[in-house]
């Protein structure tokens, strides 16, 4: 059975999806980021491809712990952190998104006069993250029904944090769910925070901030706290894909 799941999220990897990511308009990308913390990629992940990783979590042997929000205070709902080795589809996504990533953290950190610069491969990113002790790995699937909902929050898990995720959406609203809308919100010095609400499809990425971006203002750039969180579910059931690039401790 778990080499069936194992199968059918493998599906559609590799080549293909490395020259569907290198395709992408990056520029874009890097200019939304800039100017609000998040960018969308739609269909980034096609439907079978969304539903072949929304089936895989029942399949326990595919993961490390699961989370019940309640419990913890974060929310209603569920979500497990895969373990290694990660199914090929998740570890494609990891490993090829985070080359085009790099240099827009690496740019933030220099505006934000942050020494710290990441390297251009995932794998040697990673390696830095298991010699701090960080290794257990991040990437994981969320799970939601009615009245479920994610409270506002960051995924740092650590000392070393990459400053950008990206999560992605694997069911179809409207079908599938309603409500469960993507919520970002953002804290100015000395301003009331302020949210947004980022319009997703299946199969639709969503690139955001960890916990914080460079801001320019009338005085030189500044740093904003970032907050991501999802509304309640009305009804149905929602699953997503929620890609981080450090691991944690």
């Amino acid at each position: 059975m778990v080499a069936t799941v194992a199968n059918n999220v493998s599906r559609g990897t590799g080549r293909d999806l490395s020259d569907r990511i290198g395709a992408l308009d990056w520029q874009r990308l890097s200019d939304e980021l800039g100017e609000q913390g998040h960018a969308i990629i739609p269909s980034l992940l096609q439907p079978q491809q969304c539903s072949a990783l929304a089936d895989v979590y029942g399949s326990a042997d595919l993961f490390r712990s699961r989370v019940v929000m309640s419990r913890h205070g974060f929310g209603r709902g569920e979500y497990q952190y895969f373990k290694y080795p990660l199914p090929e589809l998740v570890g494609s996504l990891r490993r090829f998104l985070y080359p085009h990533l790099a240099p827009i953290a690496n740019r933030w950190n220099e505006l934000l006069r942050i020494d710290v610069r990441y390297p251009s491969r995932h794998d040697e990113f990673i390696v830095r993250c298991h010699e701090a002790g960080q290794s257990r790995p991040t990437p994981l699937l969320l799970q939601y029904q009615a009245d479920d909902y994610n409270c506002l929050h960051q995924d740092l898990y650590g000392e070393h944090v990459f400053p950008l995720q990206v999560a992605v959406l694997l069911s179809q609203p409207g079908r599938d769910f309603t409500g469960g809308e993507f919520v970002l919100t953002e804290q100015r010095p000395r301003m009331q925070s302020r949210a947004e609400v980022v319009p997703l499809e299946q199969g639709d990425a969503v690139v955001f901030a960890v916990h914080h971006r460079p801001v320019q203002g009338t005085r030189g750039i500044y740093r904003v706290n970032m907050r991501h969180g999802v509304s309640r579910l009305r009804s149905g059931h929602r699953h997503t894909l929620g890609v981080i690039f450090h691991d944690a401790t």
